[in-house]
């Protein structure tokens, strides 16, 4: 089991540098540009069908791309933070997967909302690239998740406690007996 956790540890640190490099280049690229990335139709698609959903004007299409960016910019961000944690964890102990879990949901709704639509237009390029992001943050999410079960399971059988009906209330996690 121990070359599962560090296996699963490096597949989550990879993915994690994907996201930072990936997203933080876009975002980078769509903050950067003059036009905040719309001048890019087929990956600026999104962008479109939302702010026709709320009926936007070209200034606010600006400012939901710039929204965009900025998202995009706080989840490469918050994988560069996991990055860092997991390396501080070798020194200190076990790291926090809760600012990725965080970065890998936003990432999983913007990959959806994203694959859809460039599959509603027919682009396979754009919809190949955003599926493969889905399947990666997927896999993450649930390594952390295996992580995370691994880890409660381990604290415990290390205490022994009372019985549910002699200490009150139950101790652990809500969703695992």
């Amino acid at each position: 089991m121990r070359k599962f956790s560090g296996a699963s540890t490096a597949i989550v640190v990879a993915i994690a540098l994907y996201f930072t490099l990936v997203w933080g280049y876009d975002a980078l690229r769509v903050l950067t540009s003059a036009n905040y990335g719309l001048d890019e139709v087929w990956r600026s698609e999104y962008v479109f069908i939302v702010g026709r959903m709320f009926g936007l004007d070209p200034v606010g299409l600006l400012k939901l791309a710039a929204f965009f960016g900025a998202v995009k910019l706080v989840v490469a961000g918050a994988c560069a933070w996991h990055i860092v944690d997991r390396f501080r964890a070798m020194i200190r102990g076990t790291a926090n997967a809760d600012v990725l879990e965080g970065a890998l949901i936003i990432i999983v709704a913007i990959g959806i909302l994203s694959a859809g639509l460039a599959a509603r237009s027919g682009n396979g390029e754009i919809m190949r690239e955003y599926a493969i992001q889905l399947v990666l943050a997927c896999l993450a999410t649930a390594l952390c998740i295996a992580e995370r079960s691994k880890m409660y399971s381990v604290s415990a059988t290390d205490t022994q406690e009372a019985p549910e009906h002699e200490a009150g209330a139950y101790s652990g996690p809500a969703i695992h007996p």
